[in-house]
């Protein structure tokens, strides 16, 4: 009996220690492995700035968490991975917001055409209460935001056959590749050209074989995955903004101490501002870029853009939240 009274004592003992080695008398928090995934490559600013949200985790947490980024599709399209964050199959991505619309269609606002004339009006609506309104129903499907990544203003492309677009007359007919974003293609609609999706990853090669006679992304996109050397016309048209949502399951956020939350919520932040300012300063640098490696730039009248595709918000405004949407357009 004595020795089993021994036996109890040293094993309470020995927990009591081991409890107070841990923070706070706390249990260690477990090691977590998250795979972040992406549909465009690894010099895209996206992919750029996730690189540096996971050292920043890694470092904060000695290795405890873990980020293993897969650029170029190799965990899916954008649809794929966003219904992959829904189901538990990806852990980390970001992609347009327009794209998260499937489950929310509000969260697809700041895509409409001409909503914003710059990146620091956009930043200010995206970091603002209405974006914030915009996504708030996203943790019903999973989503947590971690940040608001950026992809810049998209821009019309089009193949050496087709030629340049200097009007929304040159719109016309025109077989353009979008992205499955049902404001892209109803904006391309108003233009009267003729929208069909396709999987970014299948994008260049379907360019060069001629399936499209155009496509339609921003112009960093366009240069660091090498679409100039499939379409040799870009027309500067700014038709709609691209903020990125960059996302992690909401089960995963969920199970997180608190401590760590704040880890993951600060690296994000620093990611955000490095993928804005490489945005921003790819947009105004790579247009001459573009031009150097032999593609034509014209700059369409906008205001008759504008006119064009002024109907969208009408189209879409049964399927906003009708005070969001208000204060919106005020």
């Amino acid at each position: 009996m004595k020795f089993k009274k021994v036996g109890i004592f040293l094993m309470v003992a020995s927990m009591c220690a081991f409890l107070a080695g841990c923070k706070g008398g706390k249990l260690p928090d477990k090691e977590i492995v998250l795979k972040a995934g992406f549909s465009t490559g690894a010099s895209d600013p996206r992919v750029i700035s996730t690189e540096l949200f996971k050292e920043e985790v890694e470092k904060a947490t000695d290795g405890r968490i873990k980020i293993e980024i897969y650029p170029d599709s190799q965990l899916g399209a954008d649809s794929d991975l966003i219904k992959g964050v829904v189901n538990g199959e990806v852990d980390i991505t970001a992609s347009s917001a327009g794209n998260f619309a499937m489950y929310d269609t509000n969260v697809g606002i700041s895509a409409m055409p001409f909503l914003f004339d710059g990146f620091d009006e956009a930043w200010n609506f995206v970091d603002g209460e209405l974006e914030e309104t915009a996504e708030k129903n996203l943790p019903d499907f999973n989503i947590k935001v971690l940040a608001h990544y950026d992809n810049g203003f998209r821009c019309v492309t089009t193949s050496e056959s087709f030629g340049p677009i200097n009007s929304v007359s040159d719109m016309n007919g025109l077989n353009i590749r979008t992205p499955e974003n049902q404001i892209v293609m109803e904006t391309m609609l108003l233009l009267d050209a003729k929208p069909k999706v396709l999987p970014f990853d299948e994008l260049k090669d379907a360019l060069a074989k001629g399936e499209f006679d155009a496509q339609e992304n921003p112009i960093p996109v366009i240069y660091n995955n090498g679409l100039y050397e499939v379409q040799k016309n870009l027309a500067i048209t700014n038709h709609s903004y691209d903020v990125m949502l960059f996302v992690i399951r909401q089960d995963v956020w969920d199970d997180l101490s608190e401590a760590d939350k704040k880890i993951l919520h600060d690296a994000a932040l620093k990611a955000q501002k490095k993928d804005r300012e490489l945005i921003r300063k790819q947009t105004e640098d790579f247009i001459s870029a573009l031009e150097d490696a032999g593609m034509n730039i014209t700059y369409p009248d906008l205001d008759e853009f504008k006119d064009a595709t002024s109907e969208a918000f009408d189209i879409f405004k049964d399927s906003y939240d009708a005070e969001l949407l208000s204060k919106v357009l005020n």
